[in-house]
Protein backbone atom coordinates (compact mmCIF):
# COMPACT_ATOMS: atom_id res chain seq x y z
CA UNK A 1 0.00 0.00 0.00
CA UNK A 2 1.69 3.17 -0.77
CA UNK A 3 1.16 6.63 1.12
CA UNK A 4 0.08 9.64 -1.11
CA UNK A 5 1.44 12.46 0.84
CA UNK A 6 -0.76 14.78 -1.20
CA UNK A 7 -3.79 13.21 -0.06
CA UNK A 8 -2.88 12.68 3.86
CA UNK A 9 -1.63 16.05 3.88
CA UNK A 10 -4.48 17.98 5.73
CA UNK A 11 -4.86 14.79 8.25
CA UNK A 12 -1.15 16.02 8.41
CA UNK A 13 -1.72 19.38 9.29
CA UNK A 14 -4.22 18.79 11.56
CA UNK A 15 -2.23 16.44 13.96
CA UNK A 16 0.19 19.05 13.61
CA UNK A 17 -1.88 21.63 15.07
CA UNK A 18 -2.79 19.58 17.49
CA UNK A 19 0.73 18.63 19.06
CA UNK A 20 1.71 22.63 18.66
CA UNK A 21 -1.37 23.40 20.89
CA UNK A 22 -1.02 20.79 23.13
CA UNK A 23 3.26 22.11 23.52
CA UNK A 24 1.82 25.84 23.91
CA UNK A 25 -0.77 24.86 26.27
CA UNK A 26 1.71 22.63 28.34
CA UNK A 27 4.59 24.64 28.29
CA UNK A 28 2.49 27.47 29.00
CA UNK A 29 0.97 26.07 32.11
CA UNK A 30 4.63 25.33 33.07
CA UNK A 31 5.96 28.71 33.24
CA UNK A 32 2.72 29.85 34.85
CA UNK A 33 2.84 27.19 37.37
CA UNK A 34 6.71 27.01 37.91
CA UNK A 35 9.30 29.04 36.66
CA UNK A 36 7.33 32.58 37.68
CA UNK A 37 6.39 31.04 41.38
CA UNK A 38 10.29 30.30 40.90
CA UNK A 39 11.14 33.67 40.31
CA UNK A 40 9.14 35.44 42.75
CA UNK A 41 10.55 33.22 45.52
CA UNK A 42 14.07 34.27 44.40
CA UNK A 43 13.34 37.66 44.37
CA UNK A 44 11.74 37.74 47.85
CA UNK A 45 14.91 35.36 49.07
CA UNK A 46 17.40 38.14 47.38
CA UNK A 47 15.50 40.90 49.18
CA UNK A 48 15.07 38.96 52.59
CA UNK A 49 19.09 38.67 52.83
CA UNK A 50 20.27 41.95 51.27
CA UNK A 51 18.17 43.13 54.32
CA UNK A 52 19.40 41.14 57.15
CA UNK A 53 22.93 41.34 56.04
CA UNK A 54 22.70 45.39 56.08
CA UNK A 55 20.66 45.37 59.01
CA UNK A 56 17.63 47.15 57.75
CA UNK A 57 14.06 45.40 58.62
CA UNK A 58 12.51 42.98 57.08
CA UNK A 59 10.67 44.45 53.56
CA UNK A 60 7.03 43.65 53.66
CA UNK A 61 4.93 42.78 50.94
CA UNK A 62 2.12 45.39 50.51
CA UNK A 63 -1.07 43.77 50.63
CA UNK A 64 -2.51 44.98 47.51
CA UNK A 65 0.36 43.56 46.01
CA UNK A 66 -0.32 40.42 47.00
CA UNK A 67 -4.19 40.58 46.27
CA UNK A 68 -2.76 41.09 42.70
CA UNK A 69 -0.68 38.22 43.43
CA UNK A 70 -3.08 35.80 44.40
CA UNK A 71 -5.75 37.02 41.80
CA UNK A 72 -2.53 36.36 39.02
CA UNK A 73 -2.02 32.20 40.15
CA UNK A 74 -6.34 32.01 40.51
CA UNK A 75 -7.21 33.33 36.87
CA UNK A 76 -6.17 30.68 35.57
CA UNK A 77 -8.33 28.62 37.80
CA UNK A 78 -10.94 30.72 37.09
CA UNK A 79 -11.12 31.13 33.46
CA UNK A 80 -11.33 27.30 33.35
CA UNK A 81 -14.38 26.61 35.68
CA UNK A 82 -16.16 29.43 33.45
CA UNK A 83 -15.52 27.97 30.34
CA UNK A 84 -15.30 24.61 31.70
CA UNK A 85 -18.48 24.61 33.73
CA UNK A 86 -20.14 28.01 34.73
CA UNK A 87 -20.67 28.82 31.12
CA UNK A 88 -22.42 25.25 30.17
CA UNK A 89 -24.10 24.93 33.10
CA UNK A 90 -26.06 28.33 32.56
CA UNK A 91 -26.64 27.67 29.00
CA UNK A 92 -28.23 24.03 29.67
CA UNK A 93 -30.24 25.53 32.32
CA UNK A 94 -31.87 27.91 29.79
CA UNK A 95 -31.87 25.18 26.98
CA UNK A 96 -34.34 23.20 29.42
CA UNK A 97 -36.75 26.18 29.08
CA UNK A 98 -36.52 25.97 25.95
CA UNK A 99 -38.50 23.11 22.88
CA UNK A 100 -36.45 20.34 21.09
CA UNK A 101 -34.63 22.79 18.44
CA UNK A 102 -33.61 25.57 21.17
CA UNK A 103 -35.48 28.17 19.74
CA UNK A 104 -38.74 28.69 20.79
CA UNK A 105 -38.97 28.92 24.55
CA UNK A 106 -41.82 26.99 26.14
CA UNK A 107 -41.48 27.49 30.09
CA UNK A 108 -41.95 24.62 32.38
CA UNK A 109 -43.07 22.42 30.19
CA UNK A 110 -40.16 19.80 29.87
CA UNK A 111 -39.92 20.30 34.03
CA UNK A 112 -44.42 19.07 34.13
CA UNK A 113 -43.24 16.18 31.36
CA UNK A 114 -40.39 14.71 33.45
CA UNK A 115 -43.05 14.07 36.26
CA UNK A 116 -45.79 13.94 34.01
CA UNK A 117 -44.22 10.73 31.73
CA UNK A 118 -44.38 7.71 33.36
CA UNK A 119 -41.71 6.23 31.52
CA UNK A 120 -39.78 9.04 33.28
CA UNK A 121 -41.40 8.63 36.72
CA UNK A 122 -40.14 5.09 36.36
CA UNK A 123 -36.67 6.43 35.14
CA UNK A 124 -36.66 8.72 38.59
CA UNK A 125 -37.46 5.17 40.43
CA UNK A 126 -34.88 3.76 39.21
CA UNK A 127 -32.40 6.83 39.95
CA UNK A 128 -33.88 6.98 44.12
CA UNK A 129 -33.31 3.16 43.97
CA UNK A 130 -29.85 3.37 43.14
CA UNK A 131 -29.21 6.37 45.37
CA UNK A 132 -30.42 4.43 48.06
CA UNK A 133 -29.49 0.80 48.06
CA UNK A 134 -25.35 1.87 46.66
CA UNK A 135 -24.01 3.95 49.22
CA UNK A 136 -25.71 1.71 52.15
CA UNK A 137 -24.38 -1.32 50.81
CA UNK A 138 -21.18 -0.43 49.86
CA UNK A 139 -20.58 1.38 52.70
CA UNK A 140 -22.38 -1.91 54.79
CA UNK A 141 -19.69 -4.21 52.91
CA UNK A 142 -16.94 -2.26 53.15
CA UNK A 143 -17.35 -1.70 57.01
CA UNK A 144 -17.80 -5.21 57.46
CA UNK A 145 -14.85 -6.46 55.44
CA UNK A 146 -12.31 -3.88 56.94
CA UNK A 147 -13.31 -4.78 60.28
CA UNK A 148 -13.12 -8.74 59.35
CA UNK A 149 -9.76 -8.38 57.94
CA UNK A 150 -8.40 -5.85 59.99
CA UNK A 151 -4.86 -7.25 61.94
CA UNK A 152 -5.28 -10.42 60.18
CA UNK A 153 -2.45 -12.52 58.92
CA UNK A 154 -3.23 -11.66 55.05
CA UNK A 155 -4.71 -8.59 55.55
CA UNK A 156 -3.10 -7.01 52.87
CA UNK A 157 -3.95 -9.59 50.29
CA UNK A 158 -7.67 -9.35 51.65
CA UNK A 159 -7.92 -5.66 50.68
CA UNK A 160 -6.27 -6.22 47.43
CA UNK A 161 -8.99 -8.87 46.36
CA UNK A 162 -11.88 -6.61 47.69
CA UNK A 163 -10.39 -3.33 46.22
CA UNK A 164 -9.27 -4.68 43.05
CA UNK A 165 -12.64 -4.03 40.96
CA UNK A 166 -11.61 -0.52 41.68
CA UNK A 167 -8.84 -1.03 39.27
CA UNK A 168 -11.73 -2.00 36.48
CA UNK A 169 -13.88 0.62 34.29
CA UNK A 170 -17.47 0.90 34.91
CA UNK A 171 -17.80 -0.56 31.27
CA UNK A 172 -15.07 -3.52 32.23
CA UNK A 173 -17.32 -4.71 34.67
CA UNK A 174 -20.25 -4.28 33.21
CA UNK A 175 -19.40 -6.40 30.31
CA UNK A 176 -17.62 -8.55 32.75
CA UNK A 177 -21.46 -9.31 34.67
CA UNK A 178 -23.23 -9.29 31.66
CA UNK A 179 -21.43 -12.54 31.24
CA UNK A 180 -22.57 -13.59 34.48
CA UNK A 181 -26.08 -12.65 33.63
CA UNK A 182 -26.07 -14.06 30.26
CA UNK A 183 -28.80 -16.45 29.01
CA UNK A 184 -29.50 -18.99 26.72
CA UNK A 185 -32.71 -20.45 25.75
CA UNK A 186 -34.02 -23.02 27.94
CA UNK A 187 -32.29 -26.67 27.29
CA UNK A 188 -29.16 -25.04 25.58
CA UNK A 189 -25.82 -25.51 27.90
CA UNK A 190 -25.69 -22.06 29.88
CA UNK A 191 -22.95 -19.37 29.70
CA UNK A 192 -23.87 -17.25 32.88
CA UNK A 193 -22.49 -18.43 36.31
CA UNK A 194 -25.78 -17.22 37.36
CA UNK A 195 -28.09 -19.04 35.37
CA UNK A 196 -25.52 -22.00 35.68
CA UNK A 197 -26.11 -22.25 39.16
CA UNK A 198 -29.86 -22.17 39.12
CA UNK A 199 -29.90 -24.82 36.35
CA UNK A 200 -27.54 -27.06 38.62
CA UNK A 201 -30.44 -26.62 41.16
CA UNK A 202 -32.68 -27.97 38.77
CA UNK A 203 -34.09 -24.72 38.42
CA UNK A 204 -34.99 -22.96 35.32
CA UNK A 205 -32.53 -20.05 33.39
CA UNK A 206 -33.86 -16.94 33.58
CA UNK A 207 -32.75 -13.83 30.44
CA UNK A 208 -32.14 -11.86 34.07
CA UNK A 209 -31.37 -8.38 32.32
CA UNK A 210 -34.60 -7.96 30.59
CA UNK A 211 -36.93 -8.86 33.72
CA UNK A 212 -38.18 -5.99 35.67
CA UNK A 213 -37.13 -4.75 38.75
CA UNK A 214 -35.25 -7.32 39.50
CA UNK A 215 -33.03 -5.95 36.34
CA UNK A 216 -31.89 -2.97 38.21
CA UNK A 217 -31.04 -4.76 41.27
CA UNK A 218 -28.87 -6.67 39.71
CA UNK A 219 -27.28 -3.40 37.98
CA UNK A 220 -26.79 -1.95 41.30
CA UNK A 221 -24.92 -5.36 42.70
CA UNK A 222 -22.60 -4.42 40.01
CA UNK A 223 -21.94 -0.53 41.03
CA UNK A 224 -21.75 -2.06 44.85
CA UNK A 225 -19.20 -4.95 43.73
CA UNK A 226 -16.80 -1.65 42.34
CA UNK A 227 -17.68 0.88 45.02
CA UNK A 228 -17.10 -1.97 48.38
CA UNK A 229 -13.63 -1.63 47.60
CA UNK A 230 -13.55 1.80 48.02
CA UNK A 231 -15.73 1.78 51.06
CA UNK A 232 -12.92 -0.78 52.56
CA UNK A 233 -10.11 1.41 52.31
CA UNK A 234 -11.06 4.58 53.12
CA UNK A 235 -13.27 2.97 56.67
CA UNK A 236 -10.31 0.25 57.62
CA UNK A 237 -7.52 3.50 57.43
CA UNK A 238 -10.23 5.14 59.83
CA UNK A 239 -10.45 2.10 62.16
CA UNK A 240 -6.79 1.69 62.30
CA UNK A 241 -6.54 5.60 63.04
CA UNK A 242 -8.25 5.12 66.35
CA UNK A 243 -6.01 5.20 69.10
CA UNK A 244 -4.66 2.41 70.86
CA UNK A 245 -4.92 3.45 74.50
CA UNK A 246 -8.91 4.41 73.56
CA UNK A 247 -9.08 0.62 72.69
CA UNK A 248 -7.00 -0.77 75.52
CA UNK A 249 -9.29 1.15 78.13
CA UNK A 250 -12.27 0.06 76.95
CA UNK A 251 -11.05 -3.45 76.79
CA UNK A 252 -10.00 -3.31 80.58
CA UNK A 253 -13.40 -2.39 81.06
CA UNK A 254 -14.32 -5.40 80.11
CA UNK A 255 -16.90 -4.34 76.74
CA UNK A 256 -17.93 -6.95 74.70
CA UNK A 257 -17.01 -6.66 70.70
CA UNK A 258 -20.62 -5.74 69.63
CA UNK A 259 -20.12 -2.71 72.56
CA UNK A 260 -16.33 -2.22 71.03
CA UNK A 261 -18.40 -1.71 67.51
CA UNK A 262 -21.12 0.75 68.64
CA UNK A 263 -19.56 2.59 71.33
CA UNK A 264 -15.70 3.04 70.24
CA UNK A 265 -15.66 2.32 66.47
CA UNK A 266 -18.81 3.88 65.17
CA UNK A 267 -18.63 7.25 67.31
CA UNK A 268 -14.57 7.67 65.89
CA UNK A 269 -15.32 6.44 62.04
CA UNK A 270 -17.93 8.66 62.06
CA UNK A 271 -16.26 11.06 59.75
CA UNK A 272 -15.04 8.87 57.22
CA UNK A 273 -18.26 6.82 56.62
CA UNK A 274 -19.92 10.59 55.91
CA UNK A 275 -17.19 10.99 53.10
CA UNK A 276 -17.70 7.54 51.73
CA UNK A 277 -21.71 7.87 51.68
CA UNK A 278 -21.84 11.35 50.27
CA UNK A 279 -19.03 10.22 47.83
CA UNK A 280 -20.92 6.92 47.15
CA UNK A 281 -24.35 9.13 46.44
CA UNK A 282 -23.22 11.49 44.04
CA UNK A 283 -21.01 8.91 42.27
CA UNK A 284 -24.36 6.68 41.70
CA UNK A 285 -26.48 9.92 40.77
CA UNK A 286 -24.35 10.69 37.61
CA UNK A 287 -24.29 6.87 37.23
CA UNK A 288 -24.17 5.68 33.34
CA UNK A 289 -22.03 3.82 32.01
CA UNK A 290 -23.32 0.24 33.61
CA UNK A 291 -26.86 1.30 32.17
CA UNK A 292 -25.75 1.82 29.32
CA UNK A 293 -23.55 -1.05 28.52
CA UNK A 294 -25.65 -3.69 30.08
CA UNK A 295 -28.84 -3.03 29.26
CA UNK A 296 -28.77 0.69 27.37
CA UNK A 297 -31.61 1.84 29.40
CA UNK A 298 -34.17 -1.06 28.39
CA UNK A 299 -36.53 -3.26 29.80
CA UNK A 300 -37.14 0.07 32.61
CA UNK A 301 -33.60 0.05 33.63
CA UNK A 302 -32.39 3.60 32.32
CA UNK A 303 -31.60 6.55 35.25
CA UNK A 304 -31.14 10.70 35.30
CA UNK A 305 -27.61 10.26 33.51
CA UNK A 306 -28.83 7.69 30.77
CA UNK A 307 -32.37 9.13 30.26
CA UNK A 308 -30.60 12.61 29.55
CA UNK A 309 -28.06 11.46 27.12
CA UNK A 310 -30.83 9.29 25.28
CA UNK A 311 -33.09 12.54 24.94
CA UNK A 312 -30.31 14.93 23.93
CA UNK A 313 -28.07 12.96 21.92
CA UNK A 314 -30.38 10.24 20.28
CA UNK A 315 -33.93 11.23 20.47
CA UNK A 316 -33.11 15.06 19.72
CA UNK A 317 -34.92 16.64 22.39
CA UNK A 318 -32.88 19.23 23.82
CA UNK A 319 -34.92 20.97 26.00
CA UNK A 320 -35.83 17.78 27.75
CA UNK A 321 -32.35 16.38 28.18
CA UNK A 322 -31.45 19.63 29.60
CA UNK A 323 -34.29 19.76 31.40
CA UNK A 324 -33.04 16.40 33.10
CA UNK A 325 -29.92 17.30 33.44
CA UNK A 326 -31.12 20.61 35.62
CA UNK A 327 -32.83 18.25 37.69
CA UNK A 328 -29.50 15.68 38.38
CA UNK A 329 -27.97 19.25 39.34
CA UNK A 330 -30.39 20.12 41.78
CA UNK A 331 -30.44 16.54 43.44
CA UNK A 332 -26.34 16.63 43.35
CA UNK A 333 -26.44 20.28 44.94
CA UNK A 334 -28.17 19.89 48.71
CA UNK A 335 -25.30 16.80 49.16
CA UNK A 336 -22.42 18.88 47.95
CA UNK A 337 -23.77 21.72 50.21
CA UNK A 338 -23.99 18.92 53.22
CA UNK A 339 -20.29 17.68 52.82
CA UNK A 340 -18.74 21.42 52.43
CA UNK A 341 -21.11 22.25 56.18
CA UNK A 342 -19.74 19.20 57.56
CA UNK A 343 -15.73 19.66 56.52
CA UNK A 344 -16.64 23.54 58.04
CA UNK A 345 -17.47 21.97 61.06
CA UNK A 346 -14.52 19.19 61.44
CA UNK A 347 -12.08 22.56 60.54
CA UNK A 348 -13.46 24.17 63.55
CA UNK A 349 -14.30 21.54 65.94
Amino acid sequence: MNFDFADEQPKLLMLMYGLVAFVAVVGGLLLLLDVVPSWFARRREAQLVAASVGGAPLPRRPKQREGLLALFFLLPTVLLLMVGLVVPAIRTVLLSFMDRTSTDWVGLRNYTWMFSDDAIVRVLTNTLIWVVLVPLLATTFGLLYAIMVDRARFEAIAKSLIFLPMAISMVGAAIIWRFVYAYRGEGEQQIGLLNQIVVSFGGTPQSWLQEAPINTFLLIVIMIWIQAGFAMVVLSAAIKAIPADIVEAARLDGVTPWQMFWQITMPSIRPALIVVVVTLSIATLKVFDIVRTATNGNYETSVIANEMYNQAFRYGENGQGSALAVFLFILVVPIVLYQIRNLRQQREG
